[in-house]
């Protein structure tokens, strides 16, 4: 396949996307809310997360992902060392520790990352990655933004990671393709999956 000719899989990733948004944006905030609660529960129970010094998260975007400032905030409080992605050119990623006395920077998207300022951690430090998705599917695969950014960075990562996908848009089987990575516990509202 030549660059710029677009797959049967990636058309069919693009249609779930979009009506993964639809579905969500059906949600009340109150059902937001209360689903990032449940989720947040199951994940703060995980053993591996106890285990784990320095988790690799993610600060969610309003309306598309949970809102894991919450989460960020109690593992903090826990004295977990804390990771967040800051985007790089070429769709690469790096982790900055984050520190909640310095501002998040907005970038394209409406993500939220750390500054230069903050230092950078080395995946071999981190013990547990949280993966952000658009949906999961009940065998761990997830759905990404499409930029391929997460799927590059986990490939060479060795530790524990965790998926929270609402089940109001948990999929029996998401499209994938080679490069796509799967996460090892996938996390709903009602159930913890170890895959």
């Amino acid at each position: 396949m030549t660059s710029g000719t677009v797959s049967a899989t990636d058309l069919e990733k693009g249609e779930l996307r979009r009506a993964v948004r639809a579905r969500l944006s059906a949600l009340t905030p109150e059902e937001l809310v209360q689903s990032d609660e449940a989720l947040f529960t199951r994940f703060l129970a995980l053993p591996q997360v106890e285990e784990a010094d320095t988790i690799f998260a993610f600060w969610g975007i309003p309306g598309k992902e949970p809102d894991t400032s919450r989460l960020i905030g109690e593992l903090v409080r826990r004295g977990k060392t804390v990771g967040l992605p800051r985007m790089l050119p070429d769709r690469r990623m790096e982790v900055r520790r984050y520190d909640p006395d310095k501002p998040l920077v907005t970038v394209s998207f409406g993500i939220s990352e750390p500054g230069e300022d903050c230092p950078l951690l080395a995946r071999e430090e981190i013990g547990l990655a949280l993966a952000p998705a658009v949906c999961y599917d009940r065998r761990g695969f997830r759905l990404g933004f499409g930029g391929g950014y997460y799927d590059r960075w986990l490939e060479g990562f060795s530790g524990v990671t965790v998926g929270l996908c609402r089940e109001a848009v948990l999929q029996d089987r998401v499209p994938t393709q080679a490069h796509d990575a799967r996460v090892d516990i996938l996390l709903t509202e009602g159930e913890s999956l170890s895959l």
